[in-house]
Order: structure tokens, then C-alpha cells, then sequence
């Protein structure tokens, strides 16, 4: 039986871009940051699929908040 390939691009593929993606000049640091922030966007992403999300409202009102 044959499998079906993700069409999603790999972590290592995506990893490789994002050195790539940096300058000749880029530190450790500017490594990690980019993939810091590749890894809560798709967390973000993966929430709002999954229907975890919050209104505007429903927040200013949790924390007390008024327009």
C-alpha cells in the first residue's frame, strides 16, 4: 500500500531556507530569533485552525479593559 508524502515542506528544508535567508554577517543569535519566530507563528497558525482563538472583546473584557 503506498503512503501519501506530506506536501508540507520538511523541517530540515525549511531550516536550510532559513540560514540561507540570513546574511553572511548573521550570528548564533540571529539564527535562533528567526527560528523562534517561524516556530509561534505556526503554533499561532496551528491554534487558530483548531479553533483555539479569543475575540478582542472577550480579552479586554477578561483583563478589565474598556474601550
Amino acid at each position: 500500500m503506498a503512503t501519501l508524502r506530506s506536501t508540507k515542506p520538511s523541517i530540515k528544508s525549511q531550516a536550510a531556507k532559513l540560514v540561507r535567508g540570513l546574511s553572511n554577517a548573521a550570528s548564533w543569535e540571529d539564527l535562533m530569533y528567526q527560528i523562534y519566530v517561524r516556530q509561534k507563528i505556526e503554533c499561532g497558525l496551528s491554534d487558530i485552525q483548531a479553533g483555539r482563538t479569543h475575540s478582542h472583546e472577550g480579552i479586554k473584557k477578561a483583563f478589565g479593559i474598556s474601550s
